[in-house]
């Protein structure tokens, strides 16, 4: 029975290998169509909950950033965060850099098509929020002091992802915590999560790629029908 399970198991990760590497391989156009679209965060949070730029942020904060996604996530109320600490995590779009609502609006467009939830941008400025393709309120969040640096936004945005969740009818639990697998897990118990995982991991690199492929569409079909009406 174990030795069965064990080949169930080799076979289930030799697919989910398989599945990441394509995936993987699809995916590789992703840097191309960041620099050609100019925007790093929109390519960025769709396969992740923080774009932190490019400035340093220190492991603890980004422990936080990565733990209050999770529990609002648990919550019902998922949310993608963008950290702009200057303009050079803007990419070829400077002018964004001190308009957080007017990035939010438009980062929220470039990646609702792929990922639901709310887009909260911390900016030095202040904060924009944006969901569903329309800007959100930010009054919630007018008394979040934002500090000084990546780590500054990353607090700022912990703090506005809680009390936004809990204006939107959504707080968040003290104590939410990721699931990990025992340390004392039996091999079975540890087969079945490193399955699980690996599976899930091929799906999203697969969804990742899917949803690079469909923004690429998206922009080549509007760049001809832009270039056609000019002419």
């Amino acid at each position: 029975m174990l030795h069965a399970r064990r080949a169930a198991v080799r076979a289930t990760l030799a697919w989910a290998v398989t599945a990441l590497a394509c995936a993987l391989a699809g995916a590789v156009a992703v840097p191309a169509v960041a620099h050609a679209d100019g925007d790093p965060a929109s390519d960025v949070l769709l396969g992740q909950d923080v774009f932190t730029g490019y400035g340093q942020i220190s492991p603890k904060v980004a422990d936080e950033l990565d733990s209050v996604t999770a529990a609002a996530g648990k919550a019902g109320y998922p949310v993608r965060i963008a950290l702009i600490a200057g303009k050079g995590d803007l990419g070829s779009i400077p002018q964004e850099f001190g308009h957080p609502e007017k990035y939010a609006y438009f980062l929220d467009y470039e990646i609702s098509t792929a990922v639901n939830g709310v887009v909260l941008v911390v900016m030095p400025h202040g904060f924009g929020v944006a969901s569903g393709g329309k800007p959100q309120s930010n009054a919630a969040l007018s008394a979040v002091p934002i500090g000084a640096g990546t780590d500054g936004l990353g607090l700022a945005a912990v703090t506005a992802t809680e009390k936004l969740a809990a204006a939107a009818g959504h707080p968040l639990a003290g104590d939410a915590a990721s699931a990990t697998v025992p340390l004392a897990a039996s091999g079975a118990q540890v087969d079945d999560a490193l399955e699980t995982l690996l599976v899930l991991g091929a799906l999203a690199a697969l969804a990742v790629s899917s949803a690079v492929v469909v923004r690429r569409r998206r922009r080549d079909a509007a760049r001809t029908a832009s270039a056609r009406a000019s002419r």
